[in-house]
């Protein structure tokens, strides 16, 4: 799937938030290797070279872009950054233990990624931190609409496959089970942020540049037509208008996420 870093980054204070509230409930001091499954284009990953400066980061990602626009940001190359697909990253390339092992909005892009759960907490040190967050959105209208008009479009049947792999979670108690199955000690919780779009009015449709950012790139990827894409992006566009309608102090997208995190008994 192609990533555009400059659309992702329109609104990086919003989708920074839940890595900041996610990483507020991991209380390593002084962890060694730090892994950022993941990483996109590199402003949260080096946030973690802030907060643990002797420790050694790797950030994880399977978009060369992203990647690209990561090493750009990291002037000092603090960190090291690493192309390659979630699923198939071997946490055995590190030569050492994981102390933390940190996810942010990447896993519902992987089916099946419980799975996964037991080769990275297996590489975890004593005392290690497993940590990851993932929308929970499949069902409101900014996700729920996109489905719907997609349907409508001649290419409907192409557009079906890639849009149904955009939310691969489980409920917050199935995580909660599988980390404290694996012996970790769980804390999971679910929030909804109102995110407060464009307060200016700057932007034509606030939550369909918010989407194009992420979970409508697979239908873009699909629609490289020029006539065909604006045909879509129009008619998603209205519909996105009346559901989330422009207020006084912007528009406002309720994004429900879930967090887990587990903690290794050292």
């Amino acid at each position: 799937m192609a990533w555009d870093p400059q659309q992702y980054a329109l609104f990086g204070s919003h989708r920074g938030r839940p890595f900041v509230d996610l990483l507020s409930r991991v209380a390593a001091t002084e962890p060694a290797v730090v892994v950022d499954l993941g990483c996109g284009d590199g402003p949260l990953t080096l946030s973690l070279t802030e907060r643990w400066p002797r420790a050694r980061v790797v950030g994880v990602d399977s978009s060369p872009t992203m990647l690209a626009a990561a090493r750009e940001l990291d002037a000092q190359q603090r960190v090291e950054w690493v192309e390659a697909r979630v699923e198939d990253w071997d946490p055995g390339s590190l030569g050492a233990p994981v102390d933390v092992l940190v996810s942010n909005a990447a896993l519902q892009w992987v089916p099946g990624h419980l799975d996964l759960f037991p080769r990275w907490v297996d590489a975890l040190a004593p005392g290690g931190w497993f940590a990851f967050q993932v929308p929970n959105n499949l069902d409101a209208p900014s996700h729920a609409l996109m489905r719907e008009v997609a349907a409508r479009q001649p290419r409907a049947a192409e557009l079906a496959q890639p849009l149904a792999r955009v939310g691969n979670v489980v409920a917050p108690p199935a995580y909660l089970r599988a980390l404290a199955d694996l012996g970790l000690e769980p804390d999971v919780w679910e929030t909804t942020y109102q995110h407060v779009l464009d307060p200016v009015g700057a932007q034509r449709s606030p939550v369909l540049e918010w989407v194009r950012g992420t979970g409508l790139r697979p239908a873009l990827d699909v629609l490289t037509g020029d006539d065909e894409r604006q045909a879509f992006l129009d008619e998603f566009s209205e519909a996105l208008d009346a559901a989330y309608p422009r207020e006084p102090h912007g528009v406002v997208l309720g994004f429900r996420r879930i967090f887990a995190v587990g903690h290794q008994p050292g």
